[in-house]
């Protein structure tokens, strides 16, 4: 199936899930996280959850990232230019929903690309290739593409793997991993 397609699926498969269900997968992807070898690291990204588009709770991994004393990393999203400016969260971040209803810090300590280690990323669907589709703005690809070679890529999804994405383009970054409620898919 083309991203299109793919994306039209999986926001309706999304959009007829209880918020049980989203809390409820949510949590079994928090747990499936603990499996992978990723723990060793000092910066970890992850994206505040949009609850209007039922994305996965990362409210669970935030509390294992803060449990394992690891430095939790946040992005402010700029739509003019598709880039985002990463924050330290801490105590003292203010969090506010944007425009899109996306919860970003509104100031803090700047992150550099270059010191993150691993990247939880939102997406709609993925394959069995790791390529993954996400809402079509391009925010992670190009994130991602300036990050370290070596940062960990791992996609979040509720649902299993497709077989392949017909239209992946050059440009398009492969996960490491994602992380499903009842597996860990490795790539």
């Amino acid at each position: 199936m083309t991203k299109a397609e793919l994306r039209k699926k999986y926001k309706a498969l999304r959009n007829n899930l209880s918020l049980n269900d989203v809390d409820e997968r949510s949590m079994l992807i928090a747990n499936q996280l603990l499996k992978l070898p990723i723990w060793d690291y000092s910066f970890y990204h992850i994206f505040l959850s949009i609850e209007e588009q039922k994305e996965v709770n990362t409210e669970y991994i935030l509390s294992i990232l803060s449990g394992k004393d690891k430095n939790i990393v946040v992005s402010k999203s700029d739509f003019e230019n598709r880039q985002m400016t990463h924050f330290l969260l801490t105590d003292n971040t203010k969090i506010k929903k944007n425009h899109y209803n996306i919860p970003e810090p509104i100031d803090g300590i700047e992150i550099s690309n270059q010191n993150i280690d691993a990247v939880f990323i939102p997406l709609l669907a993925f394959d069995k290739r790791g390529n993954r589709v996400g809402y079509g703005k391009g925010f992670y690809d190009l994130f991602l593409a300036n990050c370290k070679p070596k940062t960990i890529k791992i996609g979040l999804s509720f649902f299993d793997a497709e077989e392949v994405i017909t239209d992946i383009f050059e440009g398009d970054i492969k996960l490491n991993y994602c992380v499903t409620p009842k597996q860990v898919h490795t790539f």
